[in-house]
């Protein structure tokens, strides 16, 4: 049986139960942390940005943040913390709640979102490995690992080193 997420941007009520979502999610609470943290910093935080995927009844199961990083100066995204409560892992309600991010940046007129995750999960969401657009982190990573995702190819897609928001550390 399939669940019938509903996604929507994040509000102010739901802050507590984002930040229990991404503590239940991840082995340490750095993940909930660095939400916190870009939250409060107006350069990287963009309104409409943060998704949640809940049940039904309301319950918060997944989690998707994209927030403002720059490539070699040009504005683009970065995807991350997404997060799963782990009962609900594999049930559909993190790929929900990206896919509903990811439709509200192209709605305001984003072009660029990059992601360090899992080479065999973001690529279903139109993820391919950055060095394509010869776009490169600022740390040593495996190629596979850093992905871009543009949503019209028709606009020029900057190329360079990805600068992250302070909270990232990087």
């Amino acid at each position: 049986m399939t669940t019938p997420w509903i996604t929507r941007p994040e509000t102010d009520a739901d802050r507590d139960r984002i930040r229990e979502v991404n503590l239940a999610a991840f082995p340490t609470p750095h993940e909930a942390g660095l939400v916190e943290a870009l939250r409060t910093d107006p350069a990287a935080w963009l309104p409409g940005l943060s998704w949640i995927a809940q049940r039904p009844n309301g319950a918060i199961a997944g989690f998707a943040l994209l927030t403002r990083c720059h490539v070699d100066g040009f504005p683009a995204l970065t995807l991350g913390p997404c997060a799963v409560q782990p009962e609900h892992q594999r049930s559909g309600a993190g790929s929900a709640a990206i896919r509903a991010a990811l439709d509200a940046a192209r709605q305001q007129g984003e072009n660029l979102v990059l992601v360090l995750g899992h080479a065999e999960y973001y690529p279903r969401f139109g993820f391919v490995p950055a060095s394509r657009h010869a776009i490169r982190p600022p740390f040593d990573v495996e190629d596979q690992y850093m992905m871009a995702l543009v949503f019209d190819d028709t606009r020029p897609v900057p190329s360079g080193t990805i600068r992250y928001p302070a909270a990232f550390g990087v």
